[in-house]
């Protein structure tokens, strides 16, 4: 399944992963390769390069940075025009503020002359002015905050987008690094000891009872089969629906504007490099992975750490609150969904995270465009 279903709208989440070989030559996959991570990275990105404009999605993170870094080196080397990021930059979400790095990367690497710095207040919202945009002309799909992306493809348009998109799977994975000490491991265990662990009607209060029971029962037994080591983490993520279904909406968006996306953290090649240099490791931190990728050839503040960003509070605005507190309680699935449990809910702000499938859903079923995208399939509960 290409696209999200109602059933992963209703609950929140995007589960499955596919069976070893079931795509051995889709564009998700690992490639064995002789290359290091950062030359394989280096011929990633060579063809967004030469299909200008080039635009980045540059957040400031570690990952946007990474891949903003190694353009501008190959851009320079190849004697190309640099890369051009582009910056969202946020009121009123604190928690997403990363204004110092973006500036000290940039800066760094001397590409100020061309950056591009976009601003929202409610403009990203769920239901905000662009997410309205988005969702008339290619109905709901995932991520929920795809719609972020949509500004910047249309400025790309004719020419390429590079992204840093699946380094939270490649890079970082799920689980914590191993315990450093006999005495962390030992905290580590009180504390799962003491910690409470919420029934699935608890953590999906607006679901009926057996869709809770299920998708809680799916997600955790996704989260535990995570492996451990770094070449299985890696095969396994490729293959997971939630990472495929992401890069195939986006990769609609981008075709729908004659524009080349490529995520180099995503490549095949990319992903066999970096399992050829570490690919016996268990439970690598994104960290160390990083300071092997840069082998000593990136500036050091582009993998130096720094605060992990959270998003939430973007796309959470006016908007979303007032169509919630207006919605009258129609048109949802009530074999998956409880209506007025979701009302309940959505009398609360903020609003769950896993709930924002359903606003953009609601919104579209009342705010219908003059022609309809294509259907999202339903999915039955199962047993």
């Amino acid at each position: 399944m290409r696209w999200p279903t109602q059933y992963d709208l209703a609950t929140g989440l995007v589960t499955g992963v596919a069976p070893p070989g079931a795509a051995e030559n889709g564009p998700l996959r690992v490639v064995p390769t002789t290359l290091s991570p950062l030359a394989a990275l280096e011929a990633a990105v060579l063809p967004a390069l030469r299909r200008p404009p080039c635009l980045i999605s540059f957040s400031g993170g570690l990952d946007s940075s990474v891949v903003l870094a190694v353009a501008v080196r190959v851009a320079r080397r190849e004697g190309l025009p640099d890369p051009v990021p582009v910056t969202w930059r946020f009121t009123g979400a604190p928690r997403a503020y990363e204004s110092p790095w973006q500036d000290e990367i940039v800066r760094v690497l001397d590409v100020g002359r061309d950056w591009q710095i976009l601003t929202a207040e409610d403009d990203l919202d769920l239901v905000g002015p662009v997410a309205r945009r988005f969702l008339h002309r290619f109905g709901v799909l995932h991520p929920l905050n795809l719609h972020l992306h949509l500004p910047i493809v249309e400025l790309a348009a004719g020419g390429s987008l590079l992204t840093g998109g699946g380094g939270d799977q490649i890079l970082a994975g799920w689980r914590r690094p191993a315990p450093a000490s006999l005495r962390e491991a030992a905290g580590r265990l009180r504390a799962a000891v003491r910690r409470h662990r919420p029934a699935a009607t608890e953590v999906f209060p607006w679901l009926r009872p057996r869709a809770a029971r299920h998708v809680h029962r799916a997600y955790r037994a996704e989260e535990r089969a995570e492996p451990v080591r770094l070449d299985e983490r890696v095969a396994w993520h490729l293959r997971r629906r939630d990472l495929r279904t992401s890069v195939a909406c986006f990769t609609r968006v981008a075709d729908a504007h004659d524009v080349r996306l490529v995520q180099p953290l995503l490549d095949p090649v990319f992903a066999g490099a970096l399992v050829g240099w570490a690919g016996r490791r268990r439970r690598p931190t994104r960290a160390e992975l990083l300071a092997g990728i840069a082998a000593g050839e990136l500036p050091a503040p582009v993998t130096a750490a720094r605060r992990k960003a959270h998003f939430l509070a973007v796309f959470l605005r006016r908007p979303t609150r007032d169509f919630v507190q207006h919605w009258d309680g129609h048109g949802v699935d009530e074999d998956v969904v409880d209506p007025a449990a979701l009302r309940e809910v959505w009398s609360r702000w903020p609003i769950p995270e896993c709930t924002a499938g359903l606003v953009q859903h609601l919104w579209l079923r009342q705010n219908p465009p003059a022609s309809s995208p294509w259907p999202t399939p339903h999915m039955e509960v199962s047993s």
